[in-house]
């Protein structure tokens, strides 16, 4: 059946199967530049850092096509609710796939912390190899190679920060509510405040890195610590700026007019990222900054 043929979404008996794309192999390429630009920039061949910018731009001008036939197909009511099912599983198994992927950095700082560095300075030959290693956490490692550094509390900036997301959850909340009541202004407005709060926390933490790296002196290669805190926060920072940016397109589409009181999973979709990337932080403040 046809798009023209189409009733609005929740009413739609059929499952809507989308005519052939070209973005899919588009995407593919971008993304193959960008493998090869990032091989050349490693290598430091003069060209890379431009081939790889090249494939990032390309490949935002593919997701920006590819996402914007993805809206057409809702607002002109495509979407059936077989497929509505299909996406909250298809984001339910997305979001559960990034649990894994946080869940492997906590279980690599539970297994350095409360594994590895007890056990290093309790070894019988560790008064030979590495007589002043205590196995204190964190730590210059135990051949002392690294730099001396400082570590980061939860005051006042970590506290700060959480204080901001754990406000952008509330406010997102009430937006939703909002929307299920059919207030759109309402909507907007707590929606925008979420967005604020999300490149507020954004700003906070590239402040906190800027302080860690000149004034800490903790950078990347400071030991086991250091990794694993600029791989935690690093990542959950740019699923911090993924959101906050998903999250304006939404904004942008309740101001146009999308969306209605029970046809707005687009919404709902970003709500959940927004949630989980709530529940991570808290997680991170707690076993970074306060354990």
């Amino acid at each position: 059946m046809s798009a023209s043929h189409s009733i609005r979404g929740n009413e739609a008996p059929y499952y809507y199967v989308p005519a052939d794309s070209r973005h899919p192999i588009q995407a593919s390429a971008s993304l193959l530049v960008m493998g090869v630009g990032a091989a050349l920039w490693i290598n430091r061949l003069d060209a890379g850092h431009w081939v790889f910018l090249v494939g990032i731009l390309a490949l935002f001008i593919t997701l920006f096509g590819w996402f914007g036939d993805a809206i057409r197909e809702s607002e002109r009511g495509s979407n059936s609710r077989r497929v509505d099912a299909s996406y909250r599983w298809s984001m339910t198994w997305f979001i559960f796939s990034e649990v894994m992927f946080f869940a492997a950095f906590f279980g690599s700082l539970w297994y350095t912390r409360e594994v590895t560095t007890p056990l290093l300075s309790s070894l019988d030959h560790q008064v030979l190899l590495w007589p002043n290693f205590t196995g204190t956490w964190p730590n210059l490692g135990p051949a002392g190679i690294v730099a001396q550094f400082g570590s980061i509390g939860p005051f006042w900036l970590p506290t700060i920060n959480t204080a901001l997301l754990l406000s952008s959850g509330l406010t997102l909340t009430i937006a939703h509510h909002a929307l299920r009541a059919n207030h759109r202004n309402k909507t907007i407005f707590w929606l925008l405040l979420t967005v604020i709060l999300g490149f507020c926390f954004v700003g906070c933490q590239a402040y906190e890195y800027h302080h860690a790296y000149t004034q800490l002196n903790l950078k990347f290669d400071s030991g086991a610590f250091g990794s694993l805190f600029y791989m935690l926060t690093g990542f959950h920072g740019f699923h911090v700026i993924l959101g906050a940016s998903m999250l304006t397109v939404i904004l942008v589409r309740v101001i146009r007019g999308h969306f209605t009181a029970d046809h707005h999973f687009g919404f709902e979709g970003v709500s959940w990222y927004w949630h989980f990337v709530d529940v991570v932080w808290l997680g991170l403040y707690l076993f970074v900054y306060w354990f």
